[in-house]
């Protein structure tokens, strides 16, 4: 069973059709990848997954829950902001740029959602966060402020303060794409270890070594559309599609 449904999904800006009708299912404890050149639609997708952006067509579910509407009869009818924000916070997001509140700690920064949203006891948030800190290797800066962090820093706090809310599904967005080289592997390796606790995951990426080591489903796109997908060192190392093989030909 599918945890994650995606159906037939288009998304345009004026006339200019970002998505053209995309389609692939997630399945629990997975690990998606999607890979492909800039400007294909790869992180639009990933925003449309939690409705921060709004689909011009299609549907989306997660565990069988229909993403950013309620549906009546045949009507749909787009969530309350209260909904909205209920259903988002089982969807954890990991952005490329951090996304750090800048003038909270680290600490203050992962107990800000399971407070505000799910109206959790302080002291419980703050226990659970400083587990999810040592997880990540970040226990030693709860009290440190965004700016006196490296990037792999914040990815790390940034990490942690998506699983706090305990979300269903995990959005990576290029997580390491705005890092320096030396703090790409710390950053991956807590991602590797989260696919290896079971978490569904969806990664935008060029990291392709981790997405041959831990994905279970590559998806490359281009042009706004999936043009192969499959086990990822098939896609990687024996792509059938002529863009496919031109885009991993150039970067392996």
């Amino acid at each position: 069973m599918n945890l994650v449904r995606v159906e037939g999904v288009h998304k345009s800006y004026g006339h200019h059709e970002v998505l053209k009708g995309i389609s692939f299912g997630v399945a629990k404890g997975e690990v998606t990848c999607i890979v492909g050149p800039s400007g294909s639609g790869k992180s639009t997708l990933l925003r449309c997954i939690n409705h921060l952006e709004i689909i011009s067509h299609g549907r989306i579910w997660v565990e069988h829950e229909l993403i950013g509407y309620r549906q009546k009869g045949r009507v749909l009818y787009e969530m309350r902001d209260s909904e909205l924000c209920l259903q988002r916070s089982q969807i954890g997001m990991v952005f490329q740029g951090f996304n750090l509140f800048a003038h909270r700690t680290v600490l203050e920064n992962v107990i800000e959602g399971p407070i505000q949203v799910r109206r959790e006891r302080k002291s419980n948030a703050i226990e659970k966060a400083r587990a999810l800190l040592a997880q990540v290797g970040m226990a030693k800066f709860e009290n440190a402020y965004p700016r006196q962090l490296s990037g792999g820093q914040q990815q790390r706090v940034a990490i942690a303060r998506a699983l706090a809310m305990e979300p269903k599904l995990v959005l990576f967005d290029e997580p390491t794409s705005a890092l320096d080289p030396e703090r790409v592997g710390e950053v991956l390796d807590v991602m590797k270890e989260l696919a290896r606790s079971g978490m569904t995951m969806i990664v935008v990426t060029h990291e392709i070594g981790f997405a041959k080591e831990v994905g279970d489903t590559l998806i490359f796109m281009d042009q706004g559309a999936i043009v192969e997908s499959g086990a990822p060192r098939a896609v990687i190392e024996n792509p059938t599609n002529e863009r496919a093989k031109a885009f991993f030909s150039k970067i392996l």
